[in-house]
């Protein structure tokens, strides 16, 4: 039987690498056959190339056997809406060729002849109008084109007549795929306010703002991975559980299987194992110890900083901070650099060239997005972005940041004395008032305002901590030269009354081979803020998540 049951694997194995050249996919916009080709000769994108290497092989192989099957077809980029307008010449180039757009209806509007519908697939501002006459294919569906409904449109790219789009699409053929009831559709041609938007924010991506905003988030990402990885740092996926408080605030989720959901209503009281003394015990929980959702990948981030010189974390963290202002969510997402061998100085060099770079990608790659943030939401926010681009950054200690606020003779809601922390109103002063719109990084804060594992200065009052500023924001990147020296850092730990068996694995970093290191962190969504000129987060974040709302 084992002889068998190895003859019959034998047998099958080729099967393993079968790959079939296969006709080309229907792509979302469709060409003739010959114009097709050439149009998708430099986008195709194969995957498995060892195993398409040796498909003749694997197929003769597999059809000895019997065992042919159908190949995977081959997977390459669709062509999209902004593929055809997003271009200097804003589609000219495409008049009198065969289109098939694939996207929801923006609008339809009936005239006496001719339909004007304006459809969107999301891959950019602009939307594809599409003309059709009562005589085409599928026209008896046209009482089912509403806002909202997901369409098929086939046709011919002609010049348009109107003043809004060089060209549109002269329809021959329409299907409807999936209907959209106009009298409950939440979303319609009118304005709606973006607090009503949060209440359906599974559908507000399909609005010119949030689609605008999500493509700019996207490319404020993808610039950010570019930007470490071509100047040779490594990502790390830090943990999203994790035992520790990065800043010490205590302001975590619990992560638990202590409460269970079993139970009609979930787990009573007594159902919770306790101590003697009636406190929780922790040594029954999954983890056997309190867990917690992350606030910061920065401590897991010194440890391969440590082995690799300079990584980089991107990834989501959570603060159960009661706060229900526009510029705190429970969930957001942070990028979170370390450099080893690195001091304040090389700190604050990363950051200005890492938000420079960021901010000119959009500029040179979302311009029609970024053409409706200034037109619709924030006047001269492009101007603004320039001015982070071409001038030099400011940075000043926070003793003289102190000195210009109490010297400006402003009434600020919150005082301002050496040894408080500034608050965004001072921040905003700073760097929109005082410098005119210039980024600013203030340096050296009294170490009792800052966590622990920050670097003490010589000065033995402040560390080596800076913030970066930006108008309109206030802090957008919070970062340190951190403690190396383990003597200081365990000092710290026990002003703080933080456990240092706690943090073990943390000072065993000092123990082996420490070097001077730094690192900075960043607000996503705080980025997007800035980028957009949103003026409330959680229009910044896809679904956001806050006090008391935890929908979608």
């Amino acid at each position: 039987m084992a002889a068998a049951a190895a003859a019959r694997l034998l047998r099958l194995a080729p099967r393993r690498l079968q790959v079939k050249t296969s006709p080309l996919p229907a792509l979302s916009f469709q060409l003739p056959r010959t114009a097709l080709l050439a149009a998708a000769s430099g986008q195709r994108q194969r995957f498995c190339a060892a195993a398409q290497a040796s498909a003749p092989a694997a197929a003769a192989a597999a059809a000895a056997t019997g065992l042919a099957g159908e190949a995977v077809g081959e997977f390459r980029k669709r062509l999209r809406v902004a593929d055809v307008k997003g271009g200097e010449d804003e589609g000219a180039a495409w008049v009198g060729k065969e289109l098939a757009v694939r996207g929801w209806v923006r609008t339809c509007r009936a005239q006496r002849t001719v339909t004007f519908v304006e459809v969107n697939d999301g891959s950019c501002l602009s939307n594809m109008q599409c003309v059709l006459t009562p005589d085409i294919e599928g026209y008896d569906q046209i009482d089912s084109v509403t806002t909202g409904a997901s369409v098929l449109v086939e046709g011919v790219v002609a010049s348009s007549q109107g003043g809004k789009q060089k060209v549109e699409l002269k329809v021959s053929k329409i299907t409807v795929i999936g209907t959209s009831d106009p009298t409950s559709f939440p979303i319609q041609k009118k304005r709606a306010s973006r607090e009503f938007l949060r209440t359906v924010a599974h559908l507000r991506p399909r609005t010119n703002t949030f689609g605008a905003v999500t493509r700019v988030r996207n490319a404020l990402a993808y610039a950010t991975h570019k930007f470490f990885q071509d100047n040779g740092f490594v990502w790390v996926s830090s943990p999203i559980i994790t035992a520790s408080d990065c800043e010490g605030a205590g302001e975590q989720f619990y992560v638990t299987t202590l409460l269970s959901n079993s139970a009609e209503g979930g787990s009573l009281l007594k159902d919770i194992p306790a101590t003697k003394d009636g406190r929780v015990d922790w040594s029954q929980d999954f983890f056997c110890k309190p867990a917690f959702l992350t606030v910061s990948g920065q401590l897991n981030g010194e440890t391969y900083a440590s082995a690799l010189s300079d990584i980089y974390t991107f990834g989501p963290t959570f603060r159960a901070e009661n706060s229900n202002t526009a510029r705190h969510l429970a969930e957001f997402w942070m990028i979170e650099p370390e450099l080893a061998f690195a001091d304040l100085n090389d700190d604050m060099a990363c950051a200005t060239a890492y938000l420079q770079y960021v901010v000119k990608y959009i500029l040179d790659n979302c311009k029609e997005d970024m053409d409706f943030f200034n037109t619709w939401v924030e006047k001269g926010i492009i101007d603004r972005l320039n001015d982070v681009v071409e001038k030099n950054f400011v940075h000043l200690s926070y003793t003289d940041a102190v000195e210009l606020l109490l010297g400006s003779k402003k009434n600020f809601e919150f005082p301002v004395k050496w040894g408080l922390d500034l608050q965004s109103e001072h921040e905003r002063y700073i760097t929109e008032v005082a410098f005119g719109g210039r980024p600013v990084i203030i340096r050296d804060y009294p170490k009792e305002i800052k966590a622990f594992y920050m670097r003490e200065n010589d000065d033995g009052k402040t560390v080596a901590a800076m913030d970066l500023l930006v108008p309109r924001v206030g802090e957008l990147i919070g970062g340190s030269q951190r403690e190396e020296r383990l003597d200081h850092l365990e000092a710290r730990l026990d002003e703080q009354n933080l456990s240092k068996e706690s943090y073990w694995w943390y000072l065993d970093l000092r123990r082996y081979g420490s070097v001077p290191h730094a690192g900075f962190g960043l607000g996503f969504e705080r980025l997007v803020q800035f980028a957009t000129g949103i003026d409330n987060i959680r229009d910044a974040i896809p679904f956001p998540r806050v006090p008391g709302s935890a929908e979608f």
